[in-house]
């Protein structure tokens, strides 16, 4: 399968070679399903923390003798039921929510969210290029004309650690600028419309064939 690719300048230039083992692949909803939870679940960092009996200061003594008061029989202060008493079944801090990923999984459900994208017509390669220096505003200009004046969710995937280029688009808020080994199905499900330089989409394929 091929597919046309891109200058600078958002022209045609020629045609690349896809392989049909990353952008070839059928829809597989339940596996994509099942790593972005997984994913989100290990990115998770439990901030709510209530304290139990256990963590309530005081109440080590019984409020009143066992029998012949009258009331309900407590044995301490900490207790849920009593006010300023630990919480019960609340949110703790040091919940674990990671979820184990399997490696294999993971790299078939991003080339399957890719293959979709690649149907759909939001992705785009174009020819590795490079800047001397760091501007935002030219690297939004290059973003409205690479994404046809429509670049309200775009990822850009860099073969290489082009900073200048890095730089020029960390501060767009509706744009992202990644190296292809950090690739991930969350940015891929994110965004919109995709642009690979010719040298991520070359190590995205030498990666594929290593995972056969």
């Amino acid at each position: 399968m091929e597919t046309k690719i891109y200058n600078q300048a958002g022209e045609e230039t020629g045609t690349v070679v896809l392989p049909e083992s990353v952008f070839g692949l059928a829809q597989n909803s339940d596996l994509v399903h099942q790593i972005r939870v997984s994913m989100l679940a290990n990115a998770r960092r439990p901030v709510a923390h209530t304290k139990d009996r256990s963590d309530v200061r005081g109440g080590g003594k019984k409020p009143w003798r066992q029998k012949g008061t009258g009331r309900a029989r407590h044995g301490s202060r900490r207790s849920p039921i009593w006010k300023g008493g630990g919480v019960s079944h609340g949110p703790r801090k040091d919940k674990i929510y990671t979820q184990k990923i399997n490696s294999g999984m993971a790299k078939k459900a991003l080339n399957t969210v890719l293959s979709s994208k690649f149907k759909a017509g939001q992705i785009k390669v174009i020819k590795d290029f490079s800047w001397e220096k760091v501007s935002t505003k030219k690297f939004a200009d290059w973003a409205a004309q690479v994404a046809e004046n429509n670049f309200t969710s775009l990822l850009v995937v860099l073969g290489s650690g082009e900073k200048n280029i890095f730089q020029s688009g960390r501060n767009l808020s509706n744009v992202k600028v990644e190296n292809a080994s950090q690739l991930n199905i969350l940015d891929v499900l994110k965004f919109k419309k995709i642009v690979f330089t010719e040298s991520a989409l070359a190590g995205l394929v030498e990666r594929a064939k290593l995972n056969k």
